[in-house]
């Protein structure tokens, strides 16, 4: 009788429910890798990242050699997944060499559920890949994690961040990358407020919303007010992102955003000087970190 009640105790074991939850997420994650590593849309965007980050981050000077020569290593060619061990997943078996870029990721969403969700973050796998970013490099956050994400998280050996920092993340002098995609505004406007200087911004590129679409959506007042650091930095960016038929529910509006030296070096000292914290007091329905997300599920 004892063995029995000791069978169903493990029959019902948390541990053992989750991990095998976390092996149903993985190979979710996985299989939606292999779609995107076979459409025209992954091509196009890999394509034009090579392009046009490399050729602008050429430009820059020595601090961002490093972050150079790791974005001229992009290539098109998928067919690395042929090497891989059966059953492993795309990108775990990178071959890791000395780099000091990084990526930070906010507002991913509910991927172990939501299908837009799960692409997102199967592009960012993609992504540092190609980059040859090591996993260990790349935090995320998104204060909607439940715990199985950050269980699969935790096996995919990226870095789960456990405090929300409203994107008040200051770069430390170290090129970086930030994955925001569909997040609020003001998370951006926080995060351009934490390293405003021209030697950090042209230290950063940023995957997320169009900054020229936020121009547009919104009146020019209501910009300047609200997001003053968004505003300000128009002029000094660089921004690009392709269009396909594919992929448009998960990747519309977005854009690759970097911050040109020879741009930030014709703006005037009264703009760097201007560095008042963003507190949004007048701002009506403030998102920091989305705390509603998108639903599309399986």
């Amino acid at each position: 009788e004892e063995a029995l009640q000791r069978r169903e105790v493990a029959a019902w074991d948390p541990e053992t429910e989750l991990q095998a939850d976390s092996g149903v997420v993985l190979h979710r994650v996985q299989e939606a890798e292999e779609d995107l590593l076979i459409s025209d849309f992954w091509s196009s965007a890999l394509d034009a990242i090579n392009r046009r980050l490399t050729k602008h981050l050429e430009q820059l000077k020595s601090p961002m050699g490093t972050l150079s020569n790791v974005l001229g290593n992009l290539h098109l060619d998928s067919s690395n997944e042929s090497n891989m061990a059966p059953g492993s997943i795309p990108g775990e078996n990178l071959v890791t060499r000395p780099c000091h870029l990084k990526c930070v990721c906010y507002d991913i969403g509910n991927f172990a559920t939501c299908i837009i969700a799960r692409n997102q973050r199967s592009f960012l796998l993609l992504f540092l890949e190609k980059c040859q970013i090591p996993r260990s490099h790349c935090w995320v956050y998104d204060p909607l994690f439940s715990q199985l994400e950050i269980a699969v998280l935790n096996t995919l050996g990226v870095i789960v961040l456990s405090e929300n920092d409203g994107g008040k993340r200051s770069i430390c002098g170290e090129p970086t990358i930030f994955y925001m995609l569909h997040c609020g505004t003001a998370l951006y406007n926080n995060l351009l407020w934490s390293n405003w200087s021209a030697d950090a911004l042209s230290k950063m590129v940023i995957i997320g919303n169009s900054f020229k679409g936020l121009e547009e959506r919104l009146l020019a007042r209501v910009l300047q007010k609200n997001y003053p650091y968004i505003a300000k930095i128009l002029k000094g960016l660089e921004e690009f992102f392709p269009q396909t038929s594919q992929f448009t529910d998960i990747f519309n509006d977005t854009s690759i955003h970097w911050f040109p030296v020879q741009k930030l070096d014709q703006f005037l000292m009264d703009i760097w000087a201007f560095q008042e914290e963003p507190d949004y007091q007048d701002c009506e329905g403030l998102e920091i970190i989305r705390n509603e997300k998108m639903t599309a599920t399986d």
